[in-house]
């Protein structure tokens, strides 16, 4: 099976990411895998290419006319038997171009878009946004099955896009247990020491882009309570800037955390942070299926999230795995990461429990079986 995916670019992301470990268990159940991105952004190219894929670079190509043009070239050259799309532009320009050549496609839902809080969004023009959805509306008309991230990802794109749910098939984000490898004494006083952090500082964590839907602002603000009652307290932030960066930096010379916060921009090893921090936070607006919470179940890291759909799901529904807060909420926030770090027995069975949740359901291997039965039945129907 010979399958083309196209993707916006290749920077690090969560669509990224997941695509890179997913790529070489696809290889190994005989996928023939090329990958096509519209945009040269550095990330996870090096990785998709040692997993067995081979990439094409679109970016050449300017504007919505020459990709869908190029992208409609290298459809024709490769012959592919499926393609599969993922993030917007690259969701409207293979569509279309697949529509074209008459090839099946499959595309991914990996967040919820286009609702109240795209709208309200200060990073987003309005307008933009319904033209979006009516555009992504259109197109999805021409494509043979949906892929989504969650239940609730699937539930809501499928009302917005006015899709039939029957088009629709949840597969559930995942991780390879031995790239992550394990949490230890060992590798977190390792990682404390190259970071700078001494053993009985209590660090809190999160990984996440500098965009307003990722509630960063709301995490520093409830960083400012934590430190009046632990000034030792660190937060290390590990993510890309982006248009929430200046609002960040003001926020944290505001509230005089310049010591106490650190911006530390795009991170390759998150996997070794998550097992240096004493907290791992992810204080989102919205998501899709975050995988960098299956990170931190895999690796043991007590979690506190944004009380969000999409967060229940991955994580259960349940507090023996993540401790919720109410969204927006940086009170409740900065409560509940107090608890975890003046409860130790509480956070390490917490994270014990989210351990045994990703073993259970969030390993790659059934992520990838999940995958090949989704391209050979959209085969089908064809």
């Amino acid at each position: 099976m010979r399958v083309l995916t196209v993707i916006d670019s290749l920077i690090v992301g969560g669509a990224e990411k997941s695509l890179a470990m997913l790529t070489p268990h696809l290889v190994a159940r005989g996928v023939e895998m090329h990958v096509a991105f519209l945009k040269d952004r550095s990330g996870v190219g090096e990785e998709l290419k040692a997993g067995g894929a081979t990439l094409h670079s679109l970016a050449a190509s300017e504007g919505w006319v020459r990709s869908l043009v190029s992208t409609t070239r290298l459809m024709r050259s490769l012959r592919p038997d499926l393609v599969h799309t993922t993030l917007f532009t690259a969701d409207i320009v293979a569509r279309t171009a697949a529509w074209l050549l008459r090839i099946p496609v499959v595309s991914s839902f990996v967040t919820d878009s286009y609702g109240p809080e795209h709208v309200s969004n200060p990073e987003y023009s309005a307008w933009k946004v319904r033209a979006a959805r009516l555009v992504d509306a259109l197109t999805a008309r021409f494509v043979t099955r949906f892929h989504a991230v969650s239940s609730t990802t699937a539930t809501v794109m499928a009302e917005r896009l006015r899709i039939s749910p029957n088009k629709i098939q949840v597969i559930t984000r995942g991780r390879d247990p031995q790239r992550l490898g394990e949490r230890s004494n060992e590798r977190r006083d390792r990682v404390r020491a190259e970071i700078g952090i001494s053993q009985g500082v209590p660090l809190v964590f999160a990984a996440a882009r500098h965009y307003h839907f990722k509630g960063l602002d709301v995490l520093v603000s409830a960083f400012a309570r934590i430190v009046d009652s632990l000034p030792a307290a660190q937060l290390l932030v590990a993510g890309r800037e982006g248009p929430a960066t200046p609002e960040l930096q003001r926020f944290i010379a505001q509230e005089n955390l310049e010591a106490s916060v650190t911006l530390a921009g795009y991170r390759s090893d998150v996997a070794d942070l998550m097992c240096a921090a004493d907290v791992f936070v992810l204080p989102s607006r919205a998501e899709g299926s975050p995988g960098v919470l299956i990170e931190a179940m895999a690796l043991e890291a007590p979690t506190v999230a944004s009380d969000i759909p999409s967060v229940r799901e991955l994580a259960g529904d349940t507090s023996e795995t993540v401790s919720l807060c109410t969204l927006e909420s940086a009170d409740d926030m900065a409560r509940a990461i107090l608890e975890l770090l003046e409860n130790p027995s509480r956070a390490a069975a917490m994270a014990r429990a989210g351990r045994r949740r990703y073993l259970d359901r969030y390993a790659m291997d059934a992520i990838a079986e999940a995958t090949v039965a989704l391209y050979r039945s959209c085969l089908a129907d064809t």
